[in-house]
């Protein structure tokens, strides 16, 4: 069968000099929250979450100006954090305002900030009984809270991924995309600030310190989505490919992020419930076998975490071969997926050696922020896949790009 692609020329899109400032800054920001991410992982790693143990201040004292004498011990991590995590706040906000200087559709911006009040209200008050539930012993409230939020922090990542799809896809102009992309991060990394917060005013209960790490992840993947579609490289006419088959590139990269999230919520839980070592021998169980004694829901999500990490393993082989076989020749899918395999290797490392060493801070720590970077380079991969390769069943000559009104395109088959 011969492989099939698509020519799409464009009409000449301005590119402004401020928006390559915007780029970069959109770069500046994706690095910074992902480094936000490593900061996090070194807080759970120490164990230093409640070495502040008020918020928004810092022992009384306001967050910026807390004396530097006293960050000493697990102080000096968890304020730290606070700090980046202000300033990745802030970054986040200025790309939001900066691609909507001219203020139309303020209604709109308004609206959405109403409803992210509102957002922070109802985790505010969810907070509250989950915190009252984690309180009661002897109950299934906290485990049946607990599958609540695992749900809704899946549900919410799914919806960002589908946005970001819907946005790759040039349904609407970059500009648009990007601005609307933005504005949901903004509202996002609120609500992640207050997840922050509430997990000291509330002694870390694992339901809250779960979704926090979640949201982290969804921000991250946010941030990468605007970094992507701001550059110049995203408007360029080019030649498109046609999937082979139904279930191909798109698709298989499309469900091996939402894999990887899974995976990296499961190992949250595991962090915030202190059950990284209920199986505390690797790669068998403490009883010599490949299945564990399920004795406590220690166990029971240790291994779901490594269960599922063979899943991982499995979704990435598959989305390389499909990406190696059909598409040898397209260094931007090629790159970041050799990357992907590397980063998969070392991440089946730092977790062997996490165990082995029995949670030491730095593989740990690693562990995390290498499974962030897996997420990040495929959906990197994704949104690259979804922006160069068209479904099959594609018409030669098709619309492809609506959001230019007079794009043209011209069929050609290569042999």
């Amino acid at each position: 069968m011969p492989n099939v692609s698509v020519t799409v020329v464009p009409m000449p899109v301005v590119y402004k000099s401020s928006q390559a400032w915007l780029h970069r800054f959109a770069i500046l920001t994706s690095v910074s929250t992902f480094i936000l991410l490593f900061l996090g992982g070194l807080v759970t790693s120490h164990q230093a979450g409640l070495s502040v143990p008020d918020w928004p201040t810092s022992y009384g004292w306001g967050m910026f100006n807390f004396p530097t004498k006293d960050w000493i011990g697990g102080i000096f991590f968890e304020h730290t954090h606070r700090l980046f995590a202000s300033l990745v706040g802030l970054l986040i906000m200025a790309q939001a305002f900066a691609w909507q200087f001219d203020f139309r559709g303020w209604w709109k911006r308004t609206l959405w900030g109403v409803l992210a009040l509102g957002a922070v209200y109802l985790v505010v008050e969810f907070s509250k009984l989950w915190a009252e539930a984690y309180a009661i012993p002897n109950t299934f409230a906290p485990i049946l809270l607990t599958s609540m939020l695992l749900t809704l922090s899946l549900a919410v990542f799914a919806a960002v991924i589908l946005f970001i799809v819907y946005a790759s896809r040039g349904e609407l102009p970059t500009d648009r995309s990007v601005s609307k992309l933005s504005w949901y991060t903004l509202v996002g990394v609120i609500i992640q600030g207050t997840l922050g917060g509430l997990t000291v005013e509330y002694y870390l209960p694992p339901t809250i310190s779960t979704a926090h790490a979640g949201l982290g992840q969804a921000v991250f993947c946010l941030t990468l989505a605007i970094a992507m579609m701001s550059g110049k490289a995203w408007n360029r006419s080019g030649t498109k490919k046609i999937e082979r088959n139904t279930f191909g590139l798109r698709t298989l990269s499309l469900v091996t992020v939402i894999i990887v999230f899974i995976q990296l919520l499961l190992g949250a839980v595991m962090r915030h419930t202190f059950s990284g070592l209920a199986i505390p021998t690797w790669p068998l169980a403490q009883n010599g076998s490949l299945i564990p004694d399920f004795t406590s829901f220690g166990v029971a999500i240790n291994f779901a975490h490594r269960t599922w990490a063979l899943v991982v393993v499995l979704s990435m082989f598959a989305t390389a071969r499909v990406l190696f076989r059909d598409f040898p020749r397209e260094k931007s899918l090629v790159a970041p997926m050799i990357l992907g395999m590397l980063l998969l290797g070392i991440q089946i490392m730092l977790g062997a050696i996490t165990i082995w060493t029995s949670k030491a801070v730095t593989p740990t720590t690693l562990h995390v922020s290498c499974g962030a970077a897996i997420l990040g380079t495929m959906v990197y991969i994704m949104i690259q896949s979804r922006h160069l390769v068209l479904p099959k069943g594609t018409p030669r000559s098709p619309a492809v790009n609506p959001a230019y009104a007079k794009t043209r395109q011209l069929a050609s088959i290569e042999e």
